[in-house]
């Protein structure tokens, strides 16, 4: 009975209007939550989805954006080509000896001419249709030219990257004009075809300077491509046996040339300074090479530095901190100058005034010296070691040098007391500096780096930015070397190899690996220890010398 009660009442409990009424509201409130939580996933979906086209519209319209600009600059290039063009037709319509045939072959870009390594030459009995139809043909094949240049495509983001960094710089090189005016030639039978050309172009240029600021952009950019590709590889012109067998370390700490590019020195750990002529080297394959003068020095030496205007005479520095001036033709000391406490790094003549020259010592003293007196005609002193120096190329009232503070100070050397500006941007040892041109200045250091400064804004006494670093040899320990020439930059580096770059761009345009040949198997073998320790232009020329840390003296050329 009980039973059936509390059956009927459980049954009567669970079918009741308030028990159902709070389960329905519980199932209401469960579908509610759902249905929100399905709302805040759609709303967090469309979010994500709205800034994800936010940032995709930026970005379209920052590559719009680009890709106006770069509409922009294929135009201007292309206004600039078809005036180039218009007034190369007419001045060829108006020469006499041009209205029908050119009477020989003529080189119509040589070798200063800013083209992509190629020569168009004009071939006798050609007529000036023909040859403009080549000229096209050659334009439309540039295009197969660098998309077949795998060193261009393999550093096309690089390329890309500068090319930018120069857009938005129009003052990148030197604030004076580049324009060179052709020295007007001898009528020598053959045509006028290149002077015409390059006068022409000289006019045209002198008469758009000023009149389109947004092109300045154009000329040092293109000579940078242009240079970069000019150039496969680093060829052996000649190895330097010297055999020098009495001395264990044959470390060349110091390369130069002389004047005109005829005879070089070499320096370094073995106290020697050894002269060697050029292209006797090159052209004469010998088991070992004989220097032409040989000095011996009683300390090791560290840094040579040619003379600019008398041919004969040299300068070195030694790790006791003497400087000497040598008369390499009698092969004795003219002075000996002794000021300096510590190692002398570097020295360097002035080639606006070659009686001046200065030195840079581990003491924290730039020395003055006249090569006319026997003491120094003055001092700046610096409370970090002193690790080159450099004289612009145009001026002896202005000196530049690194330190071991990781800066570089550029004086006015008409007051010693406080620099006119300081270069802040490496974060190691500066060890060498050279002028490029009258402005630029590059620079390297122990931290892996090589960096391009402009001189011209050296009026905020702080320069903090350079207008380029190089990157890609290593340089984390040794002193490996630094020289310039034509926009061109040769360095060493501490995988044994030598690294050109050019002024216009970040990355190596060739590289070349010193090898060497183990005696017994004849194998190339590969040494850790060594290193590339100097590098030395040959004047203006594609062809510089070379040392690594074993005394591996090679002449190179760009080819």
């Amino acid at each position: 009975m009980f039973t059936d009660w509390g059956f009927f009442f459980s049954s009567e409990l669970l079918q009741s209007e308030f028990l159902n009424e709070q389960r329905d509201d519980m199932e209401e409130r469960e579908a509610a939550i759902e249905l929100r939580q399905k709302i805040e996933d759609q709303e967090l979906l469309l979010e994500f989805l709205s800034l994800l086209k936010q940032r995709k519209q930026e970005v379209a319209e920052r590559l719009q954006h680009t890709i106006s600009f770069l509409c922009s600059d294929i135009e201007e290039v292309t206004k600039k080509q078809t005036r180039f063009k218009e007034i190369s037709g007419a001045e060829r319509g108006s020469d006499d000896c041009l209205t029908s045939t050119f009477p020989s072959t003529t080189v119509v870009d040589g070798e200063d001419s800013t083209c992509l390594g190629t020569r168009k030459r004009v071939r006798q009995g050609m007529h000036i249709d023909e040859c403009d139809d080549n000229m096209e043909n050659d334009q439309k094949s540039q295009g197969s030219f660098l998309s077949k240049s795998s060193r261009l495509m393999k550093n096309f983001k690089k390329l890309e990257s500068a090319y930018f960094l120069t857009r938005c710089k129009p003052t990148y090189t030197s604030g004076r004009p580049s324009i060179r005016h052709s020295p007007i030639a001898p009528n020598d039978g053959r045509g006028s075809v290149v002077l015409n050309e390059r006068s022409c172009i000289n006019n045209l240029a002198l008469k758009e300077q000023g009149r389109d600021s947004a092109s300045a952009w154009i000329n040092p950019f293109l000579e940078g491509l242009c240079k970069y590709l000019s150039f496969s590889k680093l060829k052996v012109k000649a190895d330097l046996k010297q055999g020098d067998l009495l001395h264990s370390s044959n470390l060349v700490c110091s390369l130069s040339f002389d004047r005109d590019g005829e005879f070089f020195a070499t320096a370094g750990v073995n106290k020697k300074i050894k002269i060697f002529e050029c292209d006797t080297i090159i052209n004469e394959d010998r088991d070992i090479h004989y220097p032409v003068v040989e000095m011996a020095c009683r300390s090791k030496l560290s840094s040579l530095c040619w003379n600019t205007y008398i041919k004969s005479q040299i300068a070195s520095s030694n790790f006791e901190g003497v400087v000497q001036l040598w008369d390499v033709t009698r092969s004795q000391v003219l002075s000996e100058m002794r000021e300096h406490e510590r190692r002398v790094w570097s020295i360097d003549f002035s080639s606006a005034d070659p009686t001046m020259l200065a030195s840079g010592s581990d003491d924290g003293s730039v020395k003055l010296w006249s090569i006319n007196q026997g003491v120094s005609v003055g001092t700046i002193k610096t409370k970090a070691n002193v690790c080159c120096v450099q004289f612009p190329l145009d001026s002896a009232r202005y000196l530049a040098f690194g330190s071991a503070d990781h800066r570089i100070y550029y004086y006015d050397l008409r007051n010693l007391r406080v620099p006119l500006c300081t270069l802040v941007g490496h974060n190691k040892t500066v060890s060498y500096i050279k002028f490029v041109d009258n402005v630029n200045l590059v620079s390297a250091s122990t931290d892996n780096t090589l960096k391009l400064w402009d001189l011209s804004t050296c009026s905020s006494r702080v320069i903090d930015s350079p207008i380029q670093s190089f990157t890609g040899h290593t340089n984390v320990k040794n002193f490996v070397g630094l020289s310039v020439s034509d926009g061109y930059i040769a360095t060493g580096s501490e995988t044994n190899e030598v690294f050109i770059y050019h002024k216009a761009f970040p990355m190596p345009a060739l590289q070349f690996k010193f090898q060497n040949t183990d005696p017994i198997s004849g194998h190339e073998v590969d040494d850790a220890a060594q290193f590339v320790s100097s590098v030395c232009w040959r004047g203006q020329s594609p062809t510089l010398i070379a040392a690594n840390s074993t005394g591996n003296v090679k002449i190179l050329e760009m080819v």
